[in-house]
């Protein structure tokens, strides 16, 4: 009996181990290449579940490129615990498997032995994460048959789309399905609205509008040159733009209060001297846990996110290259379930830019498309924003919720998950 016992127990809670919080868990690093490793870190689902092979396995991609899944996403987002190490009523473990990766290499808690085996495309990176898995199941092989989802958020979504295409070809028969929120997928579709987007809400006059456009149209014009690096370049220097005619206006929810005296780049606040409150609380919170506790808990010998810069900067001349046709192909070539998802208040992803690019796609059900009607997305009797859905095409404008969905409206972003994986 008590063997019994304990051959139920293990097939209950699958072969994690303790990690950083509540839970089972797990975690590693993959060779992907020759001098480049990947980390993942699993968290066994708390589903009352006989095995945890019941529930599905979901990997989170972060965007970027060079933010980490297993900070960010983990603690801000979706993970067990938030950034201040308390419990999360909307953690995604409740429902599946979640396995955080830190990709491109060089990101989070993953590494490179030299800055050369950075990855400089979409598709090194698909191919990085296909390695990655693949020593992930080598490692969990009860997993190598649940169905499998991929998610993502911002330069994440670009990276997933390749992903699950690659996994697909390659005949993996659990790939199901895959979600981008807030994707940067035709990013130049996202320039071209900033200035209409701001000017719309108020967060310019035409002085600004005129300025911010004309950043944008220069940014066009080199992506149509194919001076690729130079589009990158002038997509930055538009940022700069809108930081100074709308007075640094959060690119990732516009409703979000900023100090008058700091200025916003990319995630982070610069604090100007002797000013710590411009600092971004999350991600310093997030920063020492990762090179802390975590690593300590962990018994990590890498420093998190000492290169996520350098991966931003050896993808220069990839970052503003569409990937819309590679969308096309997943749902053309593909049997895969695809969600976009877009939040209403995100500036660096906006939602008409998001619109444009769905609208333009070309593949066979795109005419078909143009007649399909949006839906309420009712949670609870709740409007929390709206559906259109289409075979296996599903995408979702969330209401009340900036780039980062999951954290600012987690009861849309669970429903749209249940979707996903139903």
């Amino acid at each position: 009996m008590k063997i019994l016992a304990l051959v139920c127990l293990l097939a209950a809670t699958g072969y994690g181990r303790q990690g950083f919080g509540p839970g089972e868990q797990d975690w590693g690093h993959v060779e992907v290449r020759s001098g480049a490793y990947e980390f993942w870190w699993l968290y066994e689902t708390t589903a009352h579940v006989a095995n945890i092979t019941e529930k599905p396995l979901v990997i989170w991609l972060q965007g970027g490129p060079g933010a980490s899944s297993t900070g960010f996403g983990n603690f801000a987002e979706i993970g067990p615990l938030d950034e201040n190490l308390n419990r999360r009523d909307h953690t995604w473990v409740n429902d599946v498997n979640l396995l955080f990766i830190d990709n491109p290499v060089g990101t989070g808690y993953s590494y490179v032995d030299d800055k050369k085996y950075l990855t400089t495309t979409n598709k090194q990176i698909a191919d990085d994460l296909v390695a990655c898995l693949e020593g992930f199941y080598k490692r969990r092989p009860e997993f190598r048959h649940v169905p499998l989802y991929i998610t993502s958020e911002s330069y994440g979504g670009k990276m997933a789309a390749e992903f699950a295409l690659e996994l697909f070809k390659r005949g993996f028969p659990n790939i199901k399905g895959v979600n981008m929120i807030d994707a940067w997928i035709s990013p130049i579709d996202s320039v071209l609205n900033w200035a209409p987007f701001l000017l719309n809400v108020g967060a310019i006059d035409q002085q600004g509008y005129q300025k911010v456009d004309a950043g944008a149209r220069r940014t066009q014009k080199y992506l149509e040159d194919g001076k690729y690096q130079e589009a990158t370049n002038s997509w930055a220097n538009t940022e700069n733009i809108i930081m100074n005619v709308a007075h640094d206006v959060d690119f990732y929810n516009i409703l979000k209060k900023i100090n008058s005296h700091c200025r916003k780049v990319g995630r982070s606040l610069i604090a100007k001297p002797g000013i710590p409150e411009c600092v971004d609380e999350v991600d310093y919170k997030i920063g020492l846990l990762m090179n802390g506790k975590i690593r300590e808990a962990l018994k990590l010998n890498v420093t998190w996110g000492h290169t996520s810069g350098a991966v931003f900067n050896t993808l220069g001349e990839d970052f503003m290259k569409p990937v819309v046709d590679i969308v096309a192909k997943v749902l053309d070539k593909t049997n895969l379930k695809v969600q976009v998802v877009t939040g209403q208040l995100d500036l660096i992803v906006d939602t008409p830019g998001t619109i444009v690019w769905i609208d333009n796609m070309k593949w066979s059900r795109s005419r078909e498309w143009s007649t399909v009607p949006r839906t309420v997305l009712s949670v609870n009797g709740v409007n929390e924003g709206y559906q259109k859905k289409l075979g296996n095409f599903a995408v979702y404008w969330v209401n009340r919720a900036g780039h980062m969905v999951p954290a600012d409206n987690p009861l849309a972003m669970n429903s749209i998950l249940t979707d996903l994986i139903s």
